[in-house]
C-alpha cells in the first residue's frame, strides 16, 4: 500500500521544487484536478480564484516567465498543522531579480488542504507592494 503524503510533506516538496528552479507546486501527481488556487489580496486586473490544475499550471507558466526571479531561501518558516490536515504555514520568500540582481524579501501566508495526498485547496496569502520591487 502506498503511503499518503501528508499537507506537510507536500509543502516541503514545494520549498525543494522552488529553490532548484522549479515553480510548480500544483504540477504533476501532487493535486487533484479539480484544485482551486486563491490568492484574496490579488492586485487589480489579476484572478482572485483558478480552479484546475490544468489552468493553474497555464497561470503558472505564464507568471514565472513575466517574473524573472531566481527563488534564494524561504525564512522563519512556520507550520501552523489543523485537526483536519490542513496547514498554515508562515513564511518569507527570498529572491533575486534576474534583471537587476537586487535581493529582495516578501512574507507569505499559505493555506495547504489536502485529500488522499493530493492538494485540493492553496490559498495564499501575499504583498503585491513587496512582489513589486522585485520586479522593479
Amino acid at each position: 500500500m502506498t503511503e499518503v503524503r501528508t499537507a506537510r510533506e507536500i509543502f516541503e516538496d514545494f520549498q525543494r521544487a522552488v529553490l532548484s528552479g522549479e515553480h510548480g507546486l500544483l504540477s504533476g501527481e501532487g493535486c487533484a484536478e479539480d484544485v482551486v488556487v486563491e490568492w484574496p489580496f490579488a492586485r487589480p486586473g489579476s484572478p482572485k480564484r483558478i480552479v484546475g490544475r490544468g489552468a493553474f499550471e497555464e497561470f503558472a507558466r505564464a507568471g514565472a516567465a513575466a517574473l524573472p526571479v531566481r527563488f534564494d531561501e524561504f525564512r522563519d518558516v512556520v507550520v501552523h498543522e489543523t485537526a483536519d490536515g490542513t496547514i498554515v504555514v508562515e513564511y518569507e520568500m527570498v529572491a533575486t531579480s534576474l534583471v537587476t540582481g537586487v535581493q529582495h524579501a516578501a512574507p507569505f501566508v499559505m493555506i495547504l488542504k489536502t485529500e488522499n495526498g493530493k492538494i485540493v485547496l492553496c490559498r495564499e496569502y501575499q504583498n503585491p507592494l513587496a512582489l513589486d520591487a522585485v520586479r522593479a
